[in-house]
């Protein structure tokens, strides 16, 4: 009789590395691509997902069995695709990217189950007398469903022995039941609100894509009070009524607050949150019932791209320009040009929403890869904030302060007229730097090449990179004076001490990262806020964009040329997609609202189109300064960090970068350079830059660029395609 060879499956591990391992499947075994198992690796056993046919590249005698097969649902093709679609595009490892979509190991357990008991069908013996105990509890599952045994008994004034007792004697069916979560169902049928007839418009455009269930991507574009959320509603509900699943990404925790009632005011139900501050167990569960179809709508920050969704019909990317969105460490890749991946491999639309779009988006949509839906006015035909710019050379603070007289003024006028105030400050802290007034050094960072952050209400100096807190300084470490330390620049907290000390009767309120530590505090900020109960909010970006408050009236950007000072590629177009959502949290209901902008540089292009609130002239003037020098969305550009502990090492990396570095028409390298942020976490960083035409492949040149480059252990090289960050 011919010997059957053993059959032999490739499978993805999530660890950071290059290509799938081969593995025998043991006879009897019915395993399939997209079934996660356990392997053995070394000395231990790990779990994997079958990637597909074994490669028959390794000898069958060299390799180890499959162990076992987990009875979590398989990986769905599409999303197995995604992953390899992910890995090549970013350079990344396929297993790094698998770790994504694998980031719950125990949703892959079996479920628990729980012992519960119902009534018997027939006692077995009818001469048994029931005790007083014994009818309660019968009493208690005559029109109910079964229970647990701890229930049961808490409900029929019972120990747990009579309930064990009677199924042990026939009175009681014991059945065993799997332990689930129920989720919440947000109704698709449920009506919503009376919509103008340009958000119907655009409301019935996206419903139609929904129905047609093929990919499509749709730009959102509408002021700050457009309605936007309301028509991108419509397609959810279109998308749960055709039972698929959505997902709806958002940049920030704290937008999630107001959205969450939002949803649940207009569906009936919340829909389930994806984020970092869910516990251990709620990921496990939230997983688990995505994978099984019994999530219908999920909302989360740019993880939820790798859940594992088996009907999903609709992505909605929420102020899609956000560089939240972007992750730069480990995979580095950008939610919002990745979920437009995701869309297409399961044939579902996409809408990317924003008041602000980013420029790539604007360039898709006249090249035709997008399609554009527009909402020009404000809902309920509310004027947009009127802004103006305070030019800080004429108008001066006081010595010591940072609010001009004109933004002093409009705070007095508007909490005479029992309006709200919001102060604009993108710079967490007291003080981005203190210095030793003896000598004039700096308090920094010892792992990183940055300054210690003052914040004071904290008592503490903290590096907003790596996360390092020591306690305040009273003597100087180079000169030896003490006390000598003087707060340079203005942060939230030392704007919060100027407002108290100008409006001592006013009820003032932070709002950052630092004071609102998770989202039930930052909802509650905000429940605050729409109360009353807030005269002046001091904020920093997470202040600035999603957030509706009716009454408030004003908005003062402290220091409107913060992110024009970066120098790099973005800075323009990022200071303008802050400060113009920024002003407009203002007048948001029948109140006008006003914002003014303290600037240096009020001449600048980025004022300039505030002020005249020429959106389309300042994005048009933008993309032609980024056509003539070749720069994204016209060129490629991809980063390469080289970073370690030892500076030499990494320099010698570097020159064997240089050395090989590609020489093409079309092409430019740039570097090696210290990289601005040249010391983080105790690693010495060097950055090279390669910008490339758009026509360029720019992942087969770079992978023949670094394919023969040797690193040693402690050094490290990160490649970023599409850097959003140039730190």
């Amino acid at each position: 009789m011919e010997n059957i060879a053993p059959r032999t499956m490739k499978v993805l591990l999530p660890l950071p590395l290059s290509d799938a391992y081969d593995y025998r499947v043991p006879e009897g075994m019915d395993v399939a691509p997209g079934h996660f198992v356990v392997v053995p690796l070394g000395k231990r056993e790990t779990v994997g997902v079958v990637w597909g046919e074994g490669s028959g590249e390794v000898a069958l005698e060299k390799l180890r069995d499959i162990a076992e097969i987990l009875p979590a649902l398989p990986m769905a093709d599409a999303l197995r695709r995604f992953v390899d679609w992910v890995s090549a595009y970013t350079l990344a490892p396929p297993g790094a990217v698998l770790r994504m979509a694998m980031s719950v190991p125990s949703a892959l357990e079996a479920p628990k189950t729980e012992t519960i008991y119902r009534p018997a069908r027939s006692s077995g013996d009818e001469a048994l007398k029931l005790t007083a105990a014994r009818r309660r509890v019968l009493e208690a599952l005559r029109d109910g469903p079964a229970m647990p045994a701890a229930e049961l008994a808490h409900l029929a004034g019972v120990g747990t022995s009579v309930i064990k007792t009677m199924a042990s004697v026939g009175l009681l069916d014991p059945v065993e039941r799997t332990m689930r979560r129920s989720f919440p169902q947000p109704d698709g049928e449920r009506p919503g609100p009376t919509l103008s007839p340009e958000q119907h418009t655009a409301a019935q455009a996206l419903v139609g894509k929904v129905q047609a269930d093929a990919f499509s991507a749709t730009l959102l574009d509408g002021v700050p009070g457009a309605g936007k959320t309301e028509v991108y509603f419509e397609a959810i509900a279109a998308a749960l009524a055709a039972g698929r699943q959505a997902l709806v990404l958002l940049p920030e925790i704290a937008l999630t607050a107001q959205w969450l009632k939002r949803f649940e005011d207009r569906f009936g139900a919340p829909p389930a949150p994806w984020h970092s501050g869910l516990t251990g167990l709620e990921r496990r569960e939230t997983w688990r019932a995505i994978a099984e179809g019994r999530v219908g709508v999920v909302v989360g920050a740019r993880s939820a791209l790798f859940l594992p969704f088996t009907k999903l019909g609709l992505i909605v990317v929420d102020e899609e320009h956000d560089g939240s969105f972007k992750q730069d460490e480990g995979v580095t890749y950008n939610a919002r040009d990745m979920a437009v991946v995701r869309a297409r491999l399961v044939a579902a639309p996409i809408v990317l929403a924003s008041a602000t779009p980013s420029l790539e988006s604007v360039v898709n949509v006249t090249t035709g890869r997008y399609g554009a839906l527009h909402l020009p006015g404000r809902h309920g035909g509310q004027q947009l904030a009127r802004l103006t710019a305070v030019d800080l050379r004429r108008e001066q603070p006081s010595r010591g302060r940072w609010l001009s007289p004109p933004v002093v003024e409009a705070m007095k006028q508007t909490l005479a007229a029992g309006e709200q105030t919001l102060l604009f400050l993108n710079r967490r802290g007291y003080a981005p730097l203190t210095l030793c007034r003896a000598c004039g050094h700096g308090l920094e960072c010892p792992q990183c090449s940055a300054w210690l952050v003052e914040h004071r209400f904290r008592r503490t100096l903290v590096c907003h990179h790596c996360g390092h807190t020591e306690p305040p300084a009273h003597a100087c470490k180079y000169c030896g004076a003490v006390d000598q330390f003087v707060a340079c620049g203005p942060g939230v907290e030392r704007l919060a001490e100027e407002a108290l000390e100008l409006f001592p009767e006013a009820r003032l309120e932070l709002f950052t990262s630092d004071s609102l530590m998770n989202r039930d505090e930052a909802s509650a900020a905000v429940d605050r806020m729409i109360a009353g109960e807030i005269d002046i909010l001091i904020g920093t970006q997470m202040a600035a964009k999603g957030h509706h408050f009716p009454n408030l009236t004003l908005v003062a950007v402290i220091d409107a040329d913060l992110g024009l000072n970066g120098g790099d590629l973005r800075a323009a177009e990022r200071t303008f997609q802050l400060l113009y959502q920024v002003a407009g949290r203002a007048g948001r209901e029948d109140r006008p609202g006003r914002a003014l902008v303290q600037t240096h540089m009020p001449e600048h292009p980025v004022m300039q189109a505030l002020v005249s609130g020429d959106r389309d002239r300042f994005v048009a003037a933008e993309l032609a300064d980024r056509a003539a020098a070749g720069m994204p969305p016209y060129g490629r550009l991809a980063s390469l960090i080289v970073s370690g502990p030892d500076p030499a090492a990494v320099d010698g990396v570097c020159a064997a970068l240089a050395r090989r570095a590609p020489q093409q028409p079309g092409v430019t390298v740039l570097g090696p350079s210290t990289a601005p942020l040249a010391l983080l976490r105790g690693r010495h960083r060097r950055r090279f830059l390669l910008k490339a035409s758009r026509e360029t492949a720019l992942q087969p040149l770079l992978h023949g660029w670094l394919e023969r480059i040797g690193l040693p252990g402690s050094v490290r090289l990160q490649v970023d395609v599409d850097p959003y960050s140039f730190l």
